[in-house]
């Protein structure tokens, strides 16, 4: 996830091994991904402003807007019921289902929560000043509502097969949805549903897996001495050991994958938060003077990026790479909660872009800026202006820095597996063979990322995971009438009072 993470700029130096290999794999694939990246990004110029913004950007950003309005503010709305369903007041453990709404949860933010947050805000910071975070805090505000739509339709539409084990996400609520709608929509579904699994396995198992394999490693040796290190030379051994621990978890499936990321997602996010916290508190008095800076930035009073529409542009490409909501992603992790109610899940998923890109990304770009990093920073960027502005009041958090990418590469890699083999099993069948077959394919590539160069083919495959949103909310605009009268009737039970209580029993 080169391009969603946010620090195609600011990646470690990868050192030169198998080089013959890579710049013949690059040679071989870089033409197919300059086209592909020029088509998915292809730059709209913004009127009255020298700043460009990538069409795919302007698609995810005015559906989320037409979501919010058509939804009347469901992510405002649905946020009280919505901590009510995490925290596990209306959990059935009776329903059709594999985990509950919290684990759901945390397995879809380990997919989005990482270092598009750590790096991505810096790059927002540094390029269209601080102005863009308070546009990638708007665009996370819209972006609720698309988290909303997509997965309660995820669990509307999902699969549940007689194991007990569910099947779930965009590639199924295109096919089931638009044919319901009517058989004039049944082969757009068909279309759409099909494209959009391509997508998704072309990007788990690059973006979301050897990229994230390879920062992993590069992590390592920043902290064990370089070009020095003793495992300077050895990407493919780091690449078996992580792609072992992948194993351990993968092997059981979505109720393993939830067990694990339910305990690494809250405590890197904990831990993050409360670093963050702790540099805010050292220069509290300082926050209002950075909050005015935001806006009157965001304003285009400082001319930075273009003007205004300069710094939006900047903002919102920051944002719908760091939540990716409008993707699809998401919908597949949460399809697989157990409730009867597909409301449900989707005011349980407003949570997401609330937790990414409203909470984590506002604080790291509160560090950047109250602590000199944002003016004193020259020439850095991504993960490293982040770290050095942590490190002016936590002397030792780039160590932290080092674990934090480590783990939430890790738990990425862990969401996408799944939803990688949700699709690969969509179009190859449901079978242990076909889901062991991508299990097997996967880890090789978790190999391969570490121990190769490989930067055309992660470019293409971060194209491909930005892709996956033409489909998906192309399909999507023929379902919003379901979505109403499913919300329609779930807020009847609400006032009701008649939803199920298990929490005090």
């Amino acid at each position: 996830m080169r391009i969603i993470q946010g620090i195609v700029s600011s990646q470690p130096p990868i050192l030169p091994t198998a080089t013959t290999i890579d710049e013949r794999i690059d040679a071989f694939i870089a033409p197919l991904t300059r086209a592909v990246e020029n088509l998915i990004l292809f730059p709209l110029p913004i009127p009255g402003s020298e700043a460009q913004v990538p069409f795919v950007v302007l698609w995810l950003v005015v559906a989320a807007l037409i979501f919010t309005v058509y939804f009347r503010l469901i992510n405002l709305r649905g946020l009280a019921h919505g901590f009510r369903l995490v925290r596990g007041d209306h959990d059935d453990p009776r329903a059709a289902g594999e985990v509950t709404h919290f684990q759901a949860l945390a397995t879809a933010l380990s997919g989005t929560v990482g270092l598009g947050n750590i790096a991505g805000v810096a790059i927002a910071v540094s390029v269209g000043g601080p102005g863009a975070v308070v546009w990638m805090i708007l665009a996370g505000f819209l972006g609720m509502s698309s988290k909303f739509v997509e997965c309660t339709l995820g669990v509307k539409y999902r699969r549940v097969h007689a194991d007990g084990s569910v099947s779930g996400g965009p590639m199924w609520y295109l096919q089931r949805g638009l044919a319901d709608r009517g058989p004039g929509l049944a082969r757009l579904g068909k279309v759409c549903a099909v494209v959009f699994a391509v997508f998704c396995i072309g990007g788990s198992f690059g973006g979301a897996n050897m990229f994230q394999s390879n920062q992993s490693y590069q992590q390592v040796l920043a902290v064990t001495g370089g070009a020095d290190s003793w495992f300077a030379d050895k990407g493919w051994l780091f690449g078996l050991i992580l792609a072992f621990f992948v194993a351990l978890v993968i092997i059981g499936g979505i109720r393993s994958i939830a067990r694990v990321t339910s305990k690494i997602v809250p405590l890197m996010a904990a831990i993050y938060v409360s670093a963050g916290l702790i540099v805010i508190g050292v220069h509290i008095d300082q926050v209002p003077a950075a909050f005015a800076l935001m806006f009157s930035s965001a304003l285009g009073v400082d001319s930075v990026a273009g003007g205004a529409l300069g710094v939006l542009a900047i903002g919102f490409q920051r944002a719908a790479f760091s939540s990716e909501a409008g993707i699809g992603s998401a919908a597949i992790a949460h399809s697989a909660v157990q409730t009867d109610e597909p409301v449900s899940e989707g005011l349980v998923a407003l949570y997401e872009p609330f937790i990414d890109t409203i909470v984590v990304c506002t604080i790291t770009a509160l560090v950047i800026i109250i602590s000199g990093a944002y003016t004193a920073g020259g020439e850095m960027g991504g993960v490293e202006l982040t770290s050095q502005a942590f490190s002016t009041v936590i002397g030792w958090f780039p160590y932290l820095l080092a674990v934090a990418v480590i783990l939430f590469a890790y738990s990425t890699m862990l969401a996408w597996a799944y939803y990688g083999q949700k699709c690969f099993a969509f179009l190859f069948g449901d079978s242990k063979a076909v889901a062991n077959l991508y299990k097997a394919l996967f880890l090789m590539f978790v190999v391969l990322g570490a121990s190769l160069q490989l930067g055309a083919v992660i470019g293409f495959s971060d194209a491909m995971i930005l892709a996956m949103a033409f489909p998906n909310l192309l399909g999507i605009y023929f379902l919003l009438p379901t979505v109403r009268r499913e919300l329609d009737r779930y807020w009847i039970k609400v006032k009701a009072g008649t939803l199920p209580n298990f929490r005090n029993r």
